[in-house]
């Protein structure tokens, strides 16, 4: 209210003497957003729907406002503070940088999560590891689980939000993107929940009884040339790439995971669209049964996991 109220005594709207002047030099609102969904949509490819509502949601967050103001005011021209501040985040996004970046923020499974190029974009496909894990961990008695290359620390918080009684330790070599984590439990308040290690995937020391590991490790061919184009231009390589064929880390997790398991507990991890084999054949080599994969929501293999056995035989 305090945003949009403030931006309401900002935008100014010409008196009829200063209207053809001020036409020529400072565009009502409405021709601003046509013009800068118009500029989106040649110069990075967007439909032209989808660069209408970039242009619109870019607007709202220099203004401070919400997109329901911009097309109420849309006749209104902008004060000059308000139109630096538009053409600055419309001139980072043409030059490819992604929104979420431009914002400072992302919704992953109903909850807003800060980022920063220090850590991924959470992006829908991983919910599916999410439900996965949910689907497998009992909602009344408390468990351990283990979050690998944490990121922002979407996994962890989800899981922790979702499990109260789930005791939750999310790792990650990098101090930079557990910063980004920790900031979000606090805004979460899931501080006391989640305990954040920096290490180089499993921690030295503390749990080795997880209930259940979870991974969004890096996946991506260190050449594969999607890592030169899009949003992937802007977002960690070390979080997106991990070797010649993309399964170095992948390899590493699964190969550490018995140790680290409860018998009956669950490794599951998302991988990419072509990698559910090679998945699969790791965790049979590490002596996890009750294999799975899993489809993401556009029908791509995109989550493999399976299960320690345990004196009793698989848990399904």
């Amino acid at each position: 209210m305090g945003e949009a109220s403030a931006a309401r005594r900002e935008v100014s709207s010409p008196s009829s003497g200063e209207a053809e002047g001020a036409a020529g030099l400072s565009p009502p609102l409405s021709i601003r957003l046509r013009d800068a969904a118009a500029d989106l949509s040649t110069q990075l490819g967007l439909p032209p729907r989808a660069a209408r509502v970039e242009a619109q949601v870019l607007a709202a967050h220099a203004l401070g406002v919400d997109r329901a103001w911009l097309v109420a005011h849309g006749q209104e021209t902008l004060a000059p503070a308000q139109a630096g501040a538009l053409a600055a985040c419309l001139e980072r996004r043409l030059k490819g940088e992604p929104v979420a970046y431009i914002l400072g923020r992302r919704e992953f499974y109903g909850q807003e999560f800060i980022v920063t190029p220090d850590v991924l974009i959470p992006r829908p496909e991983t919910e599916t590891l999410v439900e996965a894990a949910l689907a497998r961990l009992p909602s009344d008695r408390p468990v351990q689980v283990l979050d690998l290359g944490t990121g922002s620390g979407v996994l962890a918080l989800t899981l922790a939000r979702f499990r109260p009684q789930a005791e939750v330790t999310a790792v990650d070599r990098c101090p930079a993107a557990l910063a980004v984590a920790r900031r979000n439990a606090r805004a979460l308040g899931l501080e006391r929940r989640v305990r954040f290690v920096q290490a180089d995937w499993y921690p030295q020391g503390g749990v080795k009884n997880f209930d259940m590991i979870v991974a969004n490790p890096p996946y991506v061919a260190e050449a594969d040339p999607h890592l030169v184009q899009g949003d992937l231009r802007f977002e960690p390589r070390g979080a997106l790439a991990a070797g010649p064929d993309g399964l170095t880390a992948i390899r590493s997790i699964v190969a550490g995971a018995p140790r680290q398991l409860r018998p009956g507990g669950w490794l599951l991890l998302e991988h990419g669209y072509d990698q559910a084999p090679a998945c699969r054949a790791l965790l049979a080599a590490a002596g996890l049964s009750a294999l799975l994969t899993l489809e993401d929501l556009g029908g791509r293999p995109r989550v493999s996991g399976g299960c320690l056995p345990d004196s009793a035989g698989d848990r399904s």
